[in-house]
């Protein structure tokens, strides 16, 4: 049976979440049509220092908290796996540093929740690697900790931020900054260039 879809019509209160939802997704495709100017540079930048690492036999890692911790596995996933499955090719070596629970409860328990991302990127990164570091300010502590231990040992940093990029922007070798304040309309747009990084990744790699 197919639901009515009729149901709410009429009803004040749905009318309004109705427009509600129209209109973010309004602004929110008016902050990509921005970030189209504004960030498809730099993330082709992003895309390229990618594929160079993995060509070279390098990986791509992935950091943030919260959503961002999200969009990082999301992200990897489409390298490891593929973005469409349609076009299916071998994996991309790619790892969110967001997922291992048992570390991450550990070593914050014992020593704090700001070093959880820079000791997994000083124990697992290897000279040539990239780090996607993932935060809608651009100041998450635990994010530009793993920036600086990343930029000392020879790993390409991205920042992937908000308007302005926080500390992140000026420390990050590529700065993707989202020209909006809005965490929601952020996140969208990150795993939406997220994706378009991917994309751009196997171009470059042929497949």
């Amino acid at each position: 049976m197919k639901p009515n879809m009729n149901i709410n019509r009429g009803n004040p209160m749905t009318d309004t979440i109705q427009d509600d939802i129209a209109k973010h997704l309004e602004i929110s495709s008016q902050i990509k049509m921005l970030a189209a100017g504004q960030c498809a540079g730099p993330a082709a930048e992003a895309a390229a220092a990618i594929a160079d690492s993995l060509k070279k036999g390098g990986k791509l890692m992935l950091c943030g908290n919260g959503g961002s911790a999200g969009d990082a596995q999301h992200i990897a996933a489409e390298f490891v796996a593929t973005l469409d499955h349609r076009r299916p090719r071998k994996g991309l070596a790619a790892l969110a540093l967001t997922t291992d629970t048992s570390f991450i409860t550990a070593y914050s328990n014992d020593f704090g929740y700001d070093g959880i991302f820079a000791r997994q990127v000083e124990t697992l990164g290897r000279d040539g690697d990239v780090l996607i570091g993932i935060s809608t300010s651009g100041n998450s502590g635990n994010v530009v900790a793993a920036l600086e231990i990343a930029r000392d040992n020879g790993i390409t940093t991205i920042a992937l931020t908000g308007q302005g990029g926080g500390s992140m922007a000026g420390m990050a070798d590529i700065a993707i900054m989202v020209p909006s304040d809005q965490t929601p309309l952020i996140q969208e747009t990150h795993i939406a260039l997220g994706h378009a990084i991917t994309a751009g990744v196997e171009k470059l790699l042929g497949h």
